[in-house]
């Protein structure tokens, strides 16, 4: 006799998981949705504050790991080349961003090490952990192996990320000592300005939304 109400109860379970599934929350409102089915190119805007909520694209996963293998191999570079040549008294000094980090080393270590996670580090562990998770997606074949919480690290990094604060406290910083010094841009200046456009077109290009549905199957 406990079979039929066991059933019942099973398949409302059931009907509950899928319309739960079917909802979607704004990020930056909190306002709820029911997921639309969209073609590739349309976009799902909350209608409150107009933060996209959902944007799928075709070969977006191909396209993101390339921007991420690609600015992987501009934040080496950019560690590598001088960032800027400052002269001053017929004295000049070049300057990479290894160097200005580690010239806070010793009474200001943590700040050195704040200063390397904060603009190298945490920005290439994002690409990385993004690289692992799109791999195996783009190629048909089943989620890697922990891919659910090496994406939600990935996100959790976001706010810790900060390449492009870097780069624009360097230019306020360059415009006040370009009256006191000559300041000539190096290759790793030029470089980080390029990496830092390719991180944005990263996040922008990204629809989180697709990833986590992916990770589902």
């Amino acid at each position: 006799m406990a079979t039929g109400p066991q059933t019942a109860t099973t398949a409302d379970s059931g009907a509950a998981s899928a319309a739960l599934d079917r909802l979607i929350a704004c990020p930056t409102c909190d306002l709820v949705y029911t997921v639309p089915d969209l073609a590739s190119l349309d976009r799902a805007v909350c209608a409150r504050c107009h933060t996209v909520l959902i944007a799928p694209r075709r070969k977006a996963g191909k396209q993101l790991i390339a921007l991420a293998l690609t600015v992987l191999i501009l934040i080496v570079a950019a560690c590598l080349f001088p960032f800027l040549s400052i002269g001053a008294g017929g004295v000049t000094q070049n300057a990479s961003i290894l160097s200005t980090a580690l010239a806070f080393s010793g009474t200001f270590s943590i700040l050195s090490v704040a200063v390397l996670f904060f603009i190298v580090v945490i920005p290439a562990a994002r690409l990385c952990l993004l690289i692992y998770v799109l791999t195996p997606i783009i190629r048909d074949k089943p989620p890697a192996p922990f891919a659910r919480d090496a994406f939600a690290l990935s996100e959790a990094l976001l706010p810790w990320a900060m390449a492009e604060i870097f780069a624009i406290g360097c230019a306020v910083a360059l415009v006040k000592l370009s009256d006191m010094a000559d300041v000539v841009f190096g290759p790793a200046a030029w470089i980080f300005a390029i990496l830092v456009v390719l991180v944005v077109a990263t996040d922008s290009l990204m629809c989180r939304y697709s990833i986590w549905k992916s990770l589902e199957t």
